[in-house]
């Protein structure tokens, strides 16, 4: 498992979140299709409206053919870090389904949000099983959408990378300051009950 010993974990939030960050620096280590698969296979398992599950997971392991199109669509400031990683996964989701009644596409409202559990699910079965994740949007959306031959209906969200867990040394020094596990806003901040409010409302709930 993975590790993020800044953070709380004290908390009655689960380790392996509590524990899941996103670092930059990765070892240039390969990744089978075997075990890369079986981290993906947590995100078949995501809750979807209907069960339609509309994601889907279109990868590259380091040291295949497939590897250095997968990266040249990230742009450079994601390229100069992720050329390390073990692996891309580039998350699409399907945004429009035959309605079961008319025959007629009809919006898949909820694609985005169903695909984001998925992803979700496979960052935190790859710090469970000790690999490190890092989505990215930064990338040619256009380009990515036309080399994976996606249909028209589907959609690019984001890319996940993958892979061993390296030292921040390995980093330009821009990037060293930035390895560490980031902060989150309190709980107070985000959620409210019975309404939404501002923050300044919040301080004076309390």
């Amino acid at each position: 498992m993975t590790t993020a010993p800044n953070r709380a974990l004290d908390s009655s939030v689960l380790p392996v979140i509590l524990n899941r960050w996103s670092p930059r620096a990765f070892l240039p280590e390969a990744i089978s299709k075997e075990e890369l698969l079986a981290l993906i296979d947590a995100g078949r398992w995501a809750p979807s409206a209907y069960n339609m599950q509309p994601w889907r997971f279109i990868y590259a392991r380091r040291g295949t053919a497939e590897w250095e199109r997968f990266l040249s669509w990230l742009i450079p400031f994601n390229q100069s870090w992720a050329e390390n990683a073990s692996a891309i996964i580039y998350m699409a989701s399907q945004t429009i389904t035959l309605s079961s009644r008319t025959g007629e596409p009809t919006p898949l409202l909820t694609h985005a949000f169903d695909t984001g559990a998925a992803a979700v699910l496979i960052q935190i079965q790859a710090a469970h099983n000790g690999w490190a994740t890092h989505p990215v949007s930064g990338f040619d959306h256009a380009l990515a959408h036309a080399g994976l031959e996606l249909p028209e209906e589907y959609e690019l969200h984001a890319a996940i990378i993958l892979g061993r867990q390296g030292k921040a040394e390995t980093l330009p020094e821009s990037l060293q300051k930035r390895e560490i596990p980031s902060d989150r806003n309190a709980l107070d901040m985000l959620s409210f009950e019975g309404r939404w409010h501002s923050s300044k409302e919040s301080e004076t709930d309390n």
